[in-house]
């Protein structure tokens, strides 16, 4: 069995990865928090199971936008805190399966992404609102938490978490290769061992040992020696972490963030509150630059529908990263301090330069005066000359800073103009 350091090499060498949160919920459209916000019963909730029929899904068109903007990985949710399960799981009926569908739309998922070359994961989330032994009432996510008729209800716990077990086997027994398993989530006293995480976390390496698995299950990444199910990678999630993720030696530690590309992780007929290809462009800049990934979120409509919005800033992220992704893939931070201008990522001798603010005359590059090889545009490969011109001859810094002009009074490309810096060893 690998290291976590040698199951997270392909992780971190990607960097960019596809979220996608699709079940029932889509349905009312009102995000995938809709049974606990609105205190929905399961019979409440049960017409749309009855409907849920997505005549458009078409997982090989998901997959060749993924490819398209640049994304080398995925994530789908296949059993979100409704319980409802997109795949033929043999431990339930609510399922996919059993709904108008009919078919088991992760098999599908699997196989069309594979065919596209990209890393597949699944999502699972540990709560579970339909499964009558998860607790109701007291709490603190349960659409029953404030319903009397639950107060004095008896469950048994422990055949919820072996149903979640064999759950999770079923996920990693019959699908093939599973690159990620991504958990969510623990909270309160739900975490750790109340999962049965040590056991679980065991079933999994003996299935599938090279699997990546989120820091959810609960435990602390962050320690020297963390414990057997605090994860491989840790989840920040709607937030960029101000300096990166390290643990308690200072040494880094793997990260990504998920991001919604509006306000709601599952599809919202009413949220059109897009980020713009620049906006995640350069949040993917800002991941990268402090050591981590980004995984960005979309939520398919009741058919099975990338809505058009979130197609449409995909496709502009990944024109962006055809003519830029060497300052993207397999780079990471650098000891180099954050310039006022943008970021910088590395990979090797390569410094990329991501120039955010034109600002007034040339670039400057604190500390790297004599340290330039070469300096180009890295969109077009055109050569920039790095010389010190003659209205910065009294700048404080000028021993030590090297300065590359660009013409004009805006930016090449103004979502983010990448120089590459090629160091001399």
């Amino acid at each position: 069995m690998k290291t976590r350091e040698g199951r997270v090499q392909w992780f971190m060498e990607d960097r960019f990865g596809l979220f996608i949160h699709w079940g029932l919920y889509s349905i009312p459209a009102r995000g995938e928090w809709v049974r606990s916000f609105e205190r929905l019963s399961v019979e409440d909730y049960q017409p749309f199971f009855e409907e849920f029929n997505p005549t458009s899904y078409n997982p090989r068109a998901w997959a060749k936008a993924a490819k398209a903007a640049g994304q080398k990985y995925v994530v789908l949710t296949a059993k979100h805190h409704d319980g409802f399960c997109l795949f033929d799981s043999k431990l339930t009926g609510y399922k996919a399966t059993n709904t108008p569908a009919g078919r088991d739309l992760i098999k599908e998922y699997v196989e069309a992404f594979r065919e596209e070359g990209l890393k597949v994961g699944l999502y699972y989330s540990l709560i579970d609102w339909h499964h009558p032994d998860y607790p109701k009432y007291g709490d603190r996510q349960h659409p029953m938490r404030d319903n009397e008729e639950y107060k004095d209800e008896v469950t048994d716990f422990s055949r919820y978490v072996s149903y979640f077990h064999g759950q999770v086997k079923e996920l990693l027994t019959n699908y093939g290769k599973i690159d990620i398993l991504w958990f969510d989530f623990s909270y309160d006293d739900m975490t750790g061992e109340k999962w049965e995480a040590t056991k679980l976390v065991e079933m999994i390496r003996s299935i599938q040992p090279d699997v990546l698995i989120d820091n959810r299950l609960g435990g602390n990444i962050k320690l020297a020696e963390p414990e057997v199910y605090a994860g491989d990678f840790y989840s920040p999630e709607q937030i960029i972490p101000v300096g990166g993720i390290v643990n308690g030696d200072g040494e880094p530690v793997p990260w990504e963030a998920c991001i919604t590309l509006n306000d709601h992780w599952g599809y919202h007929s009413k949220d059109v509150n897009y980020k713009s290809p620049k906006q995640v462009i350069r949040t993917l800049v800002e991941c990268v630059s402090k050591g981590g990934n980004l995984l960005l979120n979309v939520g398919p409509n009741a058919k099975g529908v990338i809505p058009e919005q979130s197609l449409a800033i995909l496709d502009e992220v990944g024109k962006w990263l055809e003519k830029n992704g060497d300052s993207i893939y397999g780079c990471t931070a650098t000891s180099m301090a954050k310039p006022e201008w943008g970021r910088y990522t590395q990979k090797g001798r390569f410094l990329y330069a991501h120039v955010f603010d034109r600002g007034i005359g040339p670039i400057y590059f604190q500390g790297l005066k004599g340290r330039i090889k070469k300096a180009r545009l890295l969109a077009d490969g055109s050569e920039l000359k790095v010389e010190v011109p003659w209205m910065a001859e009294q700048y404080s810094d000028i021993e030590s800073g090297a300065f590359i002009h660009l013409a004009g009074a805006t930016l090449p490309d103004e979502m983010n103009t990448v120089i590459e810096l090629e160091l001399i060893d």
